[in-house]
């Protein structure tokens, strides 16, 4: 049984398509990435998944289970969790204060603290624990949003262009923690336009193109697609 998948999916804005009948699925336990050129609808399927945006007509289905009229905080409750390109932390407060808050609902009291620093350890912000959010470099705020999105304990993570601005070293190091959450049973839909990061962590791609499926596959296959190249690689086989 597939952990998310979308039937003849639809949304219109006024008279604009934006996506146009996506059928997708999306396996448990996968690494799957979603890549397209800019105005492909990635960003627009992504608001459908999570209930931001209803729409217009199809189905999306999590566990087998019709959510697509569901509210947002429904999607997280049954194990959705999300992080968006820009982080949305809490700078006035410290690192270890944003995971508290993170954390506070979903651990039991005395094992708050433990779990504060596992998730420290784990995303490579233990050295910058009592640091305001808001002084970190930019890599370190979207390892921390990350780990804000984790502490939810999802089955489904979705990210939108996780290593946007990161150096590659960072980007790196971000395909490996999400390897290690994979590991452990963590669904992972990533939109990403870093190919080298797409590369790294996918076992499957799904390229949009004008709001349709254009193509999916391995990253071998997409990358060596003539027609995907046409219209996202730059003609490139590279």
């Amino acid at each position: 049984m597939p952990i998310l998948e979308t039937r003849a999916l639809n949304k219109w804005f006024g008279g604009l398509h934006v996506t146009g009948g996506v059928d997708f699925v999306l396996e448990p336990g996968e690494m799957h990435c979603l890549i397209g050129p800019n105005g492909a609808g990635k960003s627009t399927l992504f608001r459908l998944i999570l209930g931001e945006h209803f729409p217009t007509s199809g189905e999306i289905l999590y566990e087998n289970h019709d959510i697509t009229r569901a509210k947002s905080y429904e999607r997280i409750r049954r194990g959705i969790s999300v992080k968006f390109q820009v982080p949305g932390i809490f700078k006035a407060l410290s690192v270890a204060q944003n995971l508290q808050i993170a954390l506070q609902h979903h651990v039991v009291p005395t094992a708050l603290k433990q779990e504060v620093e596992r998730l420290l350890n784990f995303l490579n912000l233990r050295a910058a624990a009592k640091q305001l959010a808001g002084n970190l470099s930019h890599g370190q705020k979207q390892w921390l949003e990350i780990g804000m999105a984790i502490a939810l304990k999802p089955k489904l993570l979705l990210l939108d262009e996780p290593t946007a601005g990161m150096t590659p070293d960072e980007t790196f190091a971000t395909g490996e923690m999400l390897q290690t959450l994979n590991r452990a049973g963590v669904t992972v839909l990533a939109v990403e336009h870093d190919m080298a990061f797409v590369r790294q962590i996918a076992q499957r791609v799904t390229v949009l193109h004008l709001g349709k499926v254009f193509a999916q596959g391995t990253i071998d296959e997409i990358v060596a697609n003539e027609r995907v190249a046409a219209i996202y690689l730059g003609e490139s086989h590279a």
